[in-house]
């Protein structure tokens, strides 16, 4: 599993054409993008468009006639925490859903999110923006990882995510086209993502599963061993009634699982003199914000927080739930 930064959003830059724009998605992840069009002192903003790993797709049709042109990039929550930083120049407007704002700066903080300028590459098809990770994926590669990548999420072990196709992400791959009575040829096909996305969500899959039977929404952690060390990971973020697979990576059978419910502003629900939690005896790392701590030690004095994680092992049985539900 790689770090969060290593998924870092680049916007490939060269001189600005004048014709339909174009984004490409060169990352191991499906993709929504906004974008912020700057026409004089408004910003218009637009979203959201679906990217699928090494796929391209017009945005917009006709002259890019803009000052300058703003990308702000979200993942499905099938994949836990953003693998995108979030450190963009400005905040513009967006929605949950489908959105063409002709004032995207008029609007209240909980509505905007920051996007990064991005000056288009020029290509004999007219400008592109490229989304690209740091293992500098093509678009064929960036297909197969994001494959991979959704494979091992939702229990098919196919690592690793290097965009190779080799054994191992044959045999993960045949498994799954066998477990949901699809054709070989299915690899190949355009709904190979939502299938693969529909299967992460599935809880009843092999692997692991957070599942939400609460009120509230939740905030999930997970602990992974990686190089012999303990590695923490959140924040994930599960709404009622709703279940996740997080990423634990390379086949592991043992890790560890924390999480707490919130309320509408983000604040921990409080049960008596505890919080409504649900974890273990292993004391792990922590922050308030996303996260990934690979010291697990003296927390509170390198200014982090601590809980008690659950020991998760699968070494005895193919698949693990933790449900979340009220006392």
């Amino acid at each position: 599993m790689p770090a969060l930064l290593a998924a870092a959003l680049t916007l490939m830059a060269a001189a600005p054409a004048r014709a339909d724009l174009t984004v490409c998605n060169h990352t191991s992840y499906r993709m929504q993008l906004a974008l912020g069009l700057e026409h004089g002192a408004s910003v218009e903003t637009r979203g959201w468009f679906r990217l699928d790993p090494g796929q391209c797709s017009k945005v917009l049709d006709g002259p890019l006639d803009v000052g300058t042109a703003y990308v702000h990039a979200r993942t499905p929550l099938v994949y836990g925490g953003t693998p995108l930083p979030q450190n963009g120049d400005l905040s513009f407007c967006v929605r949950e859903d489908d959105f063409d704002l002709p004032d995207g700066r008029n609007c209240p903080l909980s509505q905007q999110a920051r996007f990064a300028p991005a000056k288009p590459s020029d290509s004999d098809k007219g400008p592109v923006i490229n989304l690209a990770e740091q293992a500098g994926y093509d678009a064929a590669q960036a297909r197969l990882a994001g494959i991979q990548r959704l494979l091992g999420i939702a229990g098919y072990d196919a690592s690793p995510i290097d965009g190779v196709d080799g054994a191992k992400t044959q045999s993960a791959l045949a498994h799954f086209l066998r477990d949901h009575a699809l054709p070989a040829e299915a690899a190949a096909q355009p709904d190979i993502f939502d299938r693969l996305v529909a299967a992460a969500r599935d809880p009843n899959g092999p692997g692991f599963a957070w599942c939400n039977d609460t009120q509230y929404t939740v905030m999930a952690a997970i602990g992974t061993v990686q190089m012999g060390a303990i590695v923490t990971r959140g924040w994930y973020r599960i709404a009622a009634g709703q279940c996740l697979r997080p990423e634990i990576g390379d086949g592991a059978q043992r890790f560890y699982s924390y999480a707490e419910a919130v309320d509408a502003q983000g604040r921990t629900i409080r049960r008596g003199d505890g919080v409504l939690a649900w974890g273990g005896k292993i004391t792990l790392c922590t922050r308030d914000a996303r996260f990934e701590v690979s010291n697990q030690k003296d927390c509170a004095a390198r200014g982090l927080n601590s809980a008690g994680f659950a020991v998760i092992d699968l070494s005895t049985q193919p698949s693990a739930i933790i449900r979340f539900k009220e006392p």
